[in-house]
């Protein structure tokens, strides 16, 4: 029997494992879209890409390893039910029962794998991204600003320019900033820019020996104006100098429990239920990959993905519903989770039990 188990344990991990690394390649698809949108916006420099790509996989963790531990069980249990290993196992009473021996050492060491990703592996990926963007925003006129590109000014409308750079980001050769205000546009060259805070937040562009050319945006009208300067200090969006763990999703868990608002304690229940919906898919994906020998197995498996989509779907709505005060805080999302555990042990402990003769 202990052959049988590593064997099955292995048939159960090889899966879980082969699932986990096809979601991570779609997900790594999604994520590295996001990301590049921040870049291409200003909001992160481009050399934390990488680094921003693998803190927001962190934080969709909670969400991907429970499908991933699903689709795994379903593969397996499937193979074993096509290639008539089940049945063979069953005639010598290994039954759905006595698969909990190899089924544990699986499942188990994933749950609480999931917990720790939700309840603190993601909020401090979260708070560590945004410390990072923070910290490269410190001595930057922008973040993404990058020499020989044009790059969209964040909350202003109008674009910059830089053909040289140093390495810290803070003094520019060959300076061109385009700026629409009131129905007008400023157009304002250099040759040479620093950056210069005033304040915590207020940053300014300070360009020496260029020109400044200030006219309308329509055509029709000739009022412009040209104005040559030795200095000439020009305003730029204020940095985001926010507190980083001003955002419910960043806050730590240990904090969530004292806080007394509706939006904490939606986010609190948001972290427990993960571990609890894995479990309960895990049980459910072994009475529902029964089938007969030889049959195809894919039909099980859009199954279970709907069945994780539409558990993944009421947990976002009842987050939401707590968040509005639809429901009271005491129900939770243990309307969700704790029938979806009934159902998951009364459908695994009843699986292969023979029902009722008919007289």
């Amino acid at each position: 029997m202990k052959t049988l188990d590593k064997y099955l344990m292995r048939e159960f991990l090889q899966s879980v494992f082969a699932a986990l690394v096809v979601l991570l390649m779609v997900m790594v698809g999604a994520a590295f879209m996001d990301v590049l949108r921040d870049i291409a916006t200003g909001r992160m420099p481009a050399g934390m890409m990488f680094a921003q790509l693998g803190l927001v996989m962190i934080g969709w963790m909670p969400l991907i390893l429970p499908l991933a531990l699903m689709l795994g069980l379903l593969l397996a249990m499937s193979r074993l039910y096509r290639d008539a290993e089940m049945p063979v196992l069953a005639s010598v009473g290994v039954g759905p029962r006595r698969l909990l021996g190899p089924l544990l050492p699986v499942i188990l060491p994933m749950v609480v794998v999931i917990a720790l990703c939700s309840l603190w592996l993601a909020p401090w990926s979260d708070r560590y991204s945004r410390a990072m963007v923070k910290e490269a925003n410190r001595n930057m006129l922008i973040a993404g600003l990058e020499p020989g590109k044009f790059t969209q000014l964040p909350g202003a409308n109008g674009v910059v320019y830089v053909g040289d750079m140093t390495a810290d980001g803070s003094r520019f050769r060959r300076v061109f900033i385009y700026r629409e205000k009131k129905g007008r546009m400023d157009v304002t060259t250099s040759s040479d820019g620093t950056v210069w805070l005033d304040g915590s937040r207020a940053r300014y562009l300070r360009l020496t020996d260029g020109f400044e050319v200030e006219g309308p945006l329509g055509a029709g009208t000739l009022d412009y104006r040209l104005l040559q300067y030795k200095t000439n200090d020009v305003k730029m969006p204020d940095r985001d100098n926010g507190d980083v763990d001003d955002r419910i999703q960043s806050q730590p868990t240990s904090a969530l429990l004292a806080a007394p608002a509706r939006e904490a304690k939606a986010e609190l229940h948001w972290r427990i239920a993960p571990p609890l919906v894995a479990l309960a898919l895990a049980l459910l994906a072994i009475p529902l990959s029964r089938s007969p020998p030889r049959q195809a197995r894919y039909g099980r498996i859009v199954t279970g993905v709907v069945g994780y989509l539409l558990a993944a779907q009421l947990m976002l709505l009842g987050k939401q519903w707590l968040g509005n005060g639809k429901i009271p805080i005491a129900l939770g999302l243990w309307w969700l989770v704790v029938p979806l555990l009934a159902l998951a042990f009364w459908s695994y402990f009843r699986d292969g039990s023979p029902g009722k003769l008919r007289r």
